[in-house]
C-alpha cells in the first residue's frame, strides 16, 4: 500500500534505491483501439513487471469502463490535500493500476512551483512500484501532446492490422512528428500471422518513411511477441535504465506559463 503521508526525502531516498521504471507515452489505433491498449498494458506486464496505466484518454478511449474501474478521481484532485495518493491509485488485477490523468496532464503548464512540485513527488512515489510507466493518450490529442507524452523518453503504438488501423496510425505518427517527436516503437495488434503482421509494418514504414521521415522500430505483435523485452532493449540500455529519472526531470522543467511562479 502507498502511504500518501510519506515525506520527501524519504521517498527520494527510496527512489535511488531501486532501479527507475521504463516510462512510455503510448497510443492505440483501429476500430478496437481501447481493447488493443488494454492487451497490450497486459503483454507487457507478463509474469515479471508491474505496469503502471497514467490515463490522459477521454471519452470511449478512456481505459476505465472496460477495467472496470472509476472514470475519477483524477490526478490532479490530489494537489489541494483532500485525497492521499493510495486512494488515487485504482487496483487493476495483473496490473499495478490506473490512475486518471487527463486533467493534470492539461493543468501541469498552469500549476504554481509547489502544486509541481507536489505532482512530481506523487510521481516519484509511485515511480518505485512499478516496471512500467505507460501514459496512455488518444489519437484525437496526438496534435498537441500533453507534458507526459512529451517528457515520456520513449513511444508506442499499437495499430490494428486494418485499412482504418493504418490510417489512425499514420496520422497519430504525422501529428506526434509535427509536434517534435522522434522515433516510435510499433506493436501490431489482430494480425493474421507473422507474416501480415511484418507486411503491415513494412508498408507503414514505407509511408512514414516518404511523408514524415521519422524512424519507426519494429517491436513485434501484441498478441504473441515479448513487448517489455523490445522496450527494455531499444533505445540503448543508459537511456533505458534512465528512463524513469529522465521523465520526472523532462516534467520538472517543462515550461510553466508566463505568470506561473
Amino acid at each position: 500500500m502507498i502511504d500518501g503521508r510519506e515525506d520527501q526525502a524519504a521517498g527520494l531516498r527510496r527512489l535511488f534505491r531501486q532501479t527507475p521504471p521504463a516510462v512510455v507515452a503510448f497510443y492505440a489505433t483501429g476500430r478496437h483501439r481501447v481493447n488493443h491498449a488494454i492487451l497490450a498494458a497486459y503483454r507487457i506486464a507478463g509474469q515479471r513487471h508491474k505496469v503502471l496505466l497514467l490515463d490522459e484518454a477521454v471519452g470511449d478511449e478512456a481505459l476505465a469502463e472496460p477495467l472496470g474501474v472509476d472514470s475519477e478521481p483524477d490526478l490532479l484532485q490530489m494537489l489541494d490535500g483532500r485525497l492521499a495518493l493510495s486512494g488515487l491509485l485504482q487496483p487493476v488485477p495483473g496490473l499495478f493500476g490506473r490512475i486518471p490523468a487527463a486533467a493534470a496532464a492539461l493543468a501541469l503548464p498552469l500549476l504554481d512551483r509547489a502544486r509541481r512540485a507536489c505532482l512530481l513527488e506523487a510521481l516519484r512515489v509511485l515511480h518505485r512500484h512499478a516496471g512500467f510507466v505507460l501514459i496512455h493518450a488518444g489519437c484525437d490529442s496526438a496534435k498537441d501532446p500533453s507534458p507526459f507524452v512529451q517528457a515520456a523518453p520513449q513511444r508506442l503504438l499499437v495499430a490494428e492490422a486494418s485499412a482504418s488501423g493504418a490510417t489512425e496510425a499514420y496520422c497519430v505518427i504525422k501529428q506526434l512528428a509535427s509536434a517534435g517527436a522522434g522515433s516510435m516503437h510499433i506493436a501490431v495488434a489482430q494480425a493474421h500471422d507473422a507474416l501480415d503482421a511484418r507486411n503491415f509494418f513494412t508498408s507503414l514504414q514505407a509511408l512514414v518513411h516518404h511523408h514524415v521521415g521519422v524512424p519507426l522500430l519494429w517491436l513485434g505483435e501484441v498478441e504473441r511477441d515479448d513487448l517489455a523485452a523490445g522496450l527494455t532493449r531499444t533505445p540503448a540500455p543508459p537511456l533505458a535504465r534512465e528512463a524513469g529519472t529522465v521523465f520526472l526531470r523532462r516534467l520538472a522543467g517543462a515550461g510553466a506559463l508566463p505568470g506561473v511562479q
